[in-house]
This record gives C-alpha cells, sequence and structure tokens, in this order.
C-alpha cells in the first residue's frame, strides 16, 4: 500500500534543529534531523537539510535550515510538502506542479533512501516534493 501526505514545511533559516526540538518537546512524536550528504541522523553541529517531525506515525511538520543559494524572504520560507512512497506517482506530480512554475531543486536521490525536490508553481506556491523510502 502506497501512502501519501500533505504537510507544511518551513525554512527556518539556521535554526531548524531548535525549532523541532522545540516542537517535540510540545507536540511529542519522532523527530528526524539529517545533515546535507550524510545518511545518518545529523550530529549537534550538523546544518539540517531535512527534519521531520512525525506524531503517531503520520508526519506533521517538516523543514530545512534552508539552502544557502535560496535565503528566504518573508512569505516565501514557507512551503507545502507533498510526500508519499509510490515514485512514479510523486514524479508526475513534480513535474506537473512545475508546469509553468520554476524548479528550484530538482527531484533527486537524497542519502536518506529517499527523493527530494523543491519547485514555486505558477501561483506563486511553494512546493517540496518527497519521494519516501518504502
Amino acid at each position: 500500500m502506497t501512502k501519501q501526505y500533505a504537510v507544511p514545511y518551513v525554512n527556518f533559516s539556521g535554526s531548524d534543529r531548535e525549532a523541532l526540538e522545540f516542537y517535540q518537546k510540545v507536540l511529542g512524536g519522532e523527530l528526524r534531523l539529517y545533515a546535507r550528504g550524510k545518511a545518518e541522523q545529523a550530529g549537534p553541529e550538523d546544518r539540517v537539510s531535512y527534519g521531520r517531525l512525525d506524531v503517531n506515525g503520520t508526519p506533521l511538520l517538516v523543514g530545512s535550515d534552508g539552502h544557502p543559494s535560496y535565503p528566504p524572504t518573508v512569505g516565501d520560507h514557507v512551503a507545502i510538502t507533498l510526500g508519499g512512497t509510490d515514485k512514479e506517482k510523486m514524479s508526475k506530480i513534480f513535474e506537473d506542479l512545475a508546469d509553468g512554475g520554476q524548479v528550484k531543486g530538482p527531484l533527486s536521490p537524497q542519502p536518506w533512501g529517499g527523493e527530494f525536490g523543491y519547485l514555486h508553481d505558477r501561483f506563486g506556491i511553494n512546493w517540496v516534493v518527497s519521494v519516501d523510502p518504502g
């Protein structure tokens, strides 16, 4: 069975670990933080490239410290994360959302075992699309 979900994605501009640890303390759940280029959890000094808080086995919030090439501006630091385990379906959704918009990072394999890409659609909405490992 494939899963699909949509949750907020926040560019915390360097404070992802602090923010997601706070939300985990308040909301509970399982927190995973990954550094760029690493398959294991991010260490205390690592910049977080992908953080995810799951509550009761369901993603609740996704975030990162942001990409240095794309510093956020007010109103541009939040996106919708759409994720799922069906690679073909998620790839098609990524392509369809990108039609008439701007791909900021192509859907590509990540060290944590999934795929990840981000874009700005034709309506000005930021999207992060994630293919989760089965």
